[in-house]
C-alpha cells in the first residue's frame, strides 16, 4: 500500500465504521493482557482472563492451539470482532515468537493500521523492530502503547527517543505518566486535556476521567501529589517544544506514530488508546491486485485469504481460511468465484470470530475478517469475487531458514505423514519439499520452535509420532525461467532439486556457493527466496 491510497473515500457507513488492526510486539511486552482489556472492553467477554492467574485461567481467549496454551506464547495469528463506541473492530492477534514472523508478516497484509506494544522498562527490542520494518514496508499507520508502567520503568524521553531513533518515525505523546513505578498515579491526556487516574484497587475498572482546564486548573492539585504535579508540568512544557503535535495525515502515512501509557494489567490506558484507534485510526483500505487495485467502496464483494488454520476444533478435522474482505457487503450463502480455479463457491457457513467462540455469519462487510470452513480448496493468497477474474497480490511466502528431514515412527504410516504435512504446507505452517530423487520429505521453516510445534500438531491431530533429523541442506530457492533452460538445469543437478507442495520446483542448497554456481552457469533463470502466494 503506498501512501498515496491514503485518501479520503466516501464510503458506505457500515464500512467507515469498521477498523481492522493487528497487534504487534515483542514477546512478553504485554500484548496478551492488551488483547484481553480490548475484549473485555468491547463486550467480547465477561471478565478479563486474568493472564497472571494459575492453570486453566490463564489461557487467553485467542490462544486456541494445545501448544500456544502449554507454553504460554501465541504462534498463531488469530482474529477477533467486537463493537466499541459505534465502532466494529476487528483485532488480528499475531504471533510474538519470532519462529513464526512469516506468519505475522502475512497478517499484517491484511490490516489497515497496526498497534505497537512496548515495555516501558525494556524500550525498543529485537523483535518489535523487525516487525515495524514490516509494517514500514506496507506504510501502515502505527499506535504505540507503552506498558507496563506501574513497574519501575524507564525515563520517557528516553522511550520517546529510542523509539524515533530506532525506527525512524515521529512521536508525538497522547498521554504523559504521572510518576513512574509504585508512584505510577496515571496519565494525563494530552489530546482531550483529561486526568485519568488509576485504581490499583480494581484492575478490571477505569477509576475515572477528571475533565481539567490546562495544567494551571487548580482541580490537577487535588488529585496528584505536588511534587509529581511539579515534574509532570516540566516535562510537559519540554515535550510540546520538542515533539511535533499530532498530525493525522502523517500518522496515516505511517511517518508518525501517537504514543499512550499505561498498564494493561490494571486496565489502565487501555480505553484511551481504544478511542485512540476508533478517532484516528484508518477506515478500510484500498487493496494492491492485479490489474487494478480493489477499493473498499465498491459494491462487489472481493475477499482474500491471508491465513489458514487447521484443526481449530480437534474433535472435527476443520479448515478454516481467515478471509479479508477488500469490498462490498456480503451474505451468507453467497456464491463467489474461486479466481485461482475458476470455480464458484457457495459460501454457507463463514464464521466471525468472537475471541475463541465462532458464530455463523449472516452479513460482513469490507475491512471485516471472516472464517470460511473448507476441506483445503482454500490456501493463502487466494482471492475470492463475484465472477471478476482478479487477485490480491503483495502476500508472500519466505525462504525457509532451517531444513530437516522428517520421517513417521511407523513406516507403514508414511502416506498419513504425507496428507499431515502437505495440511501443514497449504497453511503455511511449513514448506514441505519432495525430493526428485528418493524417498521421504524435507521440511522448512524459519525458526526452530515451529519443528516442535510441528512434530506435536503431527502427534496430536493425526495420532502419528514423527522424528525431525538434520539435512544436508542449509537453504531453498524457487526457480524460474525460459522451459528448455529449466529442463536442462533439472537434469543436470538432480540431487539438489525437489517440489514444493504446488509441484513448483525448488533448488536446495548446501552453501552459498551453490547459488554463485547457478547464477554463473545458468544466467537466464532465476533464484528467489520468496514466492508470490497467489496462482
Amino acid at each position: 500500500m503506498s501512501n498515496a491510497t491514503h485518501t479520503a473515500l466516501v464510503l458506505p457507513d457500515e464500512i467507515a465504521r469498521r477498523r481492522t488492526f493487528a497487534i504487534i510486539s515483542h514477546p512478553d511486552a504485554g500484548k496478551t493482557t492488551l488483547t484481553e482489556k480490548f475484549l473485555l472492553y468491547g463486550g467480547a467477554i465477561q471478565m478479563a482472563g486474568q493472564v497472571r492467574a494459575k492453570g486453566e485461567a490463564r489461557r487467553t481467549r485467542s490462544d486456541f492451539m494445545q501448544m500456544e496454551k502449554d507454553r504460554g506464547i501465541s504462534v498463531s495469528a488469530s482474529a477477533m470482532s467486537f463493537d466499541f463506541d459505534g465502532y466494529r473492530f476487528n483485532l488480528v492477534d499475531t504471533p510474538g515468537h519470532s519462529d513464526f514472523s512469516e506468519d505475522t508478516y502475512r497478517t499484517l497484509t491484511a490490516v489497515d493500521a497496526a498497534v505497537m506494544v512496548i515495555d516501558g522498562a525494556k524500550g525498543v527490542e529485537s523483535q518489535t523492530r523487525k516487525l515495524f520494518e514490516v509494517c514500514r514496508m506496507r506504510d501502515l499507520p502505527i499506535l504505540t502503547f507503552c506498558n507496563k508502567m506501574d513497574r519501575e520503568s524507564r525515563d520517557t524521553f528516553d522511550i520517546i527517543d529510542e523509539i524515533q531513533e530506532n525506527l525512524a518515525i515521529d512521536v508525538t505523546p497522547a498521554s504523559w505518566p504521572i510518576g513512574v513505578g509504585r508512584d505510577f498515579v496515571g496519565c494525563y491526556d494530552v489530546i482531550n486535556d483529561r486526568l485519568e487516574l488509576m485504581d490499583r484497587a480494581d484492575r478490571n475498572k477505569v477509576a475515572g476521567s477528571i475533565k481539567i482546564n490546562g495544567l494551571e486548573d487548580p482541580k490537577l492539585a487535588e488529585h496528584v501529589p505536588a511534587h509529581l504535579l511539579d515534574q509532570l508540568k516540566e516535562e510537559l512544557e519540554m515535550a510540546r517544544a520538542l515533539l511535533p503535535a499530532f498530525d493525522r495525515q502523517a500518522f496515516l502515512d505511517g511517518t508518525m506514530t501517537p504514543i499512550w501509557f499505561g498498564s494493561a494489567i490494571n486496565s489502565f490506558g487501555v480505553q484511551e488508546l481504544m478511542a485512540g484507534i476508533a478517532k484516528f485510526g484508518p477506515e478500510p483500505q484500498v487493496q494492491k491486485a492485479t490489474p487494478r487495485p480493489i477499493s473498499p467502496d465498491e459494491t462487489k464483494v472481493m475477499g482474500y485469504v491471508f491465513k489458514v488454520q487447521a484443526n481449530m476444533d480437534p474433535k472435527h478435522r476443520d479448515r478454516v481460511a481467515f478471509v479479508r474482505l477488500a469490498s462490498g457487503h456480503f451474505k451468507r450463502g453467497m456464491k463467489l468465484t474461486h479466481v485461482r480455479t475458476k470455480k464458484p463457491m457457495a459460501i454457507s457457513n463463514p464464521v466471525l470470530f468472537l475471541a475463541s467462540d465462532r458464530e455463523l455469519a449472516e452479513e460482513a462487510w469490507a475491512g471485516d475478517i471472516m472464517g470460511i470452513p473448507n476441506h483445503g480448496q482454500l490456501r493463502i493468497g487466494d482471492t475470492l469475487t463475484e465472477g471478476e477474474d482478479i487477485r490480491v497480490t503483495g502476500i508472500p511466502s519466505f525462504a525457509p531458514e532451517l531444513l530437516q528431514t522428517v520421517r513417521a515412527g511407523d513406516p507403514m504410516k508414511a502416506k498419513h505423514l504425507e496428507k499431515a504435512l502437505m495440511q501443514f504446507a497449504e497453511e503455511g505452517a511449513a514448506k514441505v519439499f519432495k525430493p526428485a530423487i528418493g524417498s521421504g520429505f524435507i521440511v522448512g521453516v524459519v525458526g526452530a520452535l515451529q519443528f516442535e510445534v510441528l512434530a506435536s500438531r503431527i502427534e496430536l491431530e493425526y495420532g502419528l509420532p514423527v522424528r525431525f533429523d538434520a539435512s544436508q541442506f542449509t537453504s531453498a530457492r524457487w526457480v524460474t525461467g525460459p522451459k528448455a533452460e529449466m529442463d536442462k538445469f533439472i537434469n543436470t543437478n538432480k540431487q539438489h532439486i525437489s517440489y514444493d507442495h504446488d509441484g513448483d520446483p525448488v533448488f536446495l542448497t548446501r552453501l552459498q556457493w551453490d547459488i554463485d554456481r547457478i547464477q554463473r552457469d545458468y544466467p537466464t533463470l532465476t533464484l528467489s527466496a520468496t514466492k508470490e502466494m497467489m496462482v
